[in-house]
């Protein structure tokens, strides 16, 4: 998928706009959980695994070890494209754990988040089939990313 919006860094992680499509809305008109978890999937595409991104060779191997999905408010099909902010929790050897913040369009990127998410990430060796370490660019990459586990966001 290509995005009109593919990313911005700002103090508070790297924030993507992703749209919203007709598919991703349930019977009540909210964003279906499983599309949920796609489209916040889609926003670290332009983060992580565009050319010119250290991280670029994760999209070669990278697997999810662990995702929760925390709903604090419904967020509407029409209240897209919604707004993605990503940072990064914590970064180890092989693994990072990736925070996200939803928001609707038009909220304040203050504003608190309609959805929180958290996904490990583990880098990983698809021709060896074993983990792999992250490298240094990788790391000062996604250090570059990293938020107090404890800010009250």
């Amino acid at each position: 998928m290509l995005y009109e919006d593919e990313g911005t860094r700002t103090e508070a992680g790297y924030v993507v706009k992703v749209p919203v499509r007709w598919s991703d809305m349930d019977v009540f008109a909210h964003i279906n959980h499983a599309r949920m978890v796609t489209l916040i999937e889609e926003a670290r595409i332009p983060w992580l695994f565009y050319d010119e991104r250290p991280t670029a060779e994760l999209r070669r191997g990278c697997v999810v070890a662990d995702l929760h999905v925390r709903y604090r408010e419904q967020v509407r099909h029409d209240e897209g494209p919604i707004v993605v902010t990503m940072f990064v929790e914590q970064l180890r050897a092989v693994d990072f754990t990736v925070g996200y913040e939803v928001r609707r369009n038009g909220d304040d990127p203050d504003a608190k988040p309609a959805v929180t998410a958290t996904t490990q990430l583990v880098a990983f060796d698809v021709d060896a089939q074993r983990l792999r370490r992250i490298t240094p660019a990788e790391k000062e990459y996604l250090a570059s990313f990293q938020r107090d586990r404890t800010a009250n966001r």
